[in-house]
């Protein structure tokens, strides 16, 4: 009896394990993923200069929790002479910008409505959480096979 529950107890920690390496995996290449989107945007990328003409505030949705978050709405001139406008896809709370901020904006000439402003979280953030995640959660699968194997 003994013995089968242990068997039972080492097949679990077997599929944990293989579980979380697996997740791992997945999140850390969607991080790369999206590592390479930010590094081929940047590679096209024409830069200009803007000015944060609003803060668009929304309540960002943490299952009970609702938190107001500014999204800054950013105007420049692309090289065809055109002025465009977008909101970042990166908001905060406290506002990382104000409005009337002059910022760096990166946009792609054949499709200027694909902008961002020049930033570290408009450009790295996601790859970053999605990386480490996938990292960390691997390094723990590997951890629960590791134990299991020292024990046996």
């Amino acid at each position: 009896m003994e013995f089968e529950v242990q068997a039972r107890g080492r097949a679990t920690r077997r599929w944990i394990a293989f579980l979380l390496i697996a997740l791992g995996a997945m999140f850390l290449v969607f991080g790369l993923v999206l590592a390479g989107v930010s590094a081929s945007f940047l590679s096209d990328a024409k830069q200009t200069r803007g000015s944060v003409v609003a803060l668009e505030w929304h309540e960002d949705d943490h299952g009970e929790i609702r938190t107001p978050v500014a999204y800054p709405v950013v105007e420049f001139t692309s090289a065809d002479g055109m002025p465009r406008r977008f909101q970042s896809s990166t908001g905060s709370n406290p506002p990382s910008y104000e409005k009337g901020e002059r910022v760096e904006v990166l946009y792609r000439a054949d499709f200027p409505e694909d902008a961002r402003i020049n930033g570290f979280a408009s450009l790295w953030l996601l790859p970053l959480i999605f990386g480490g995640t996938g990292l960390l959660t691997s390094a723990g699968g590997t951890a629960v096979a590791t134990a299991r194997r020292w024990r046996s």
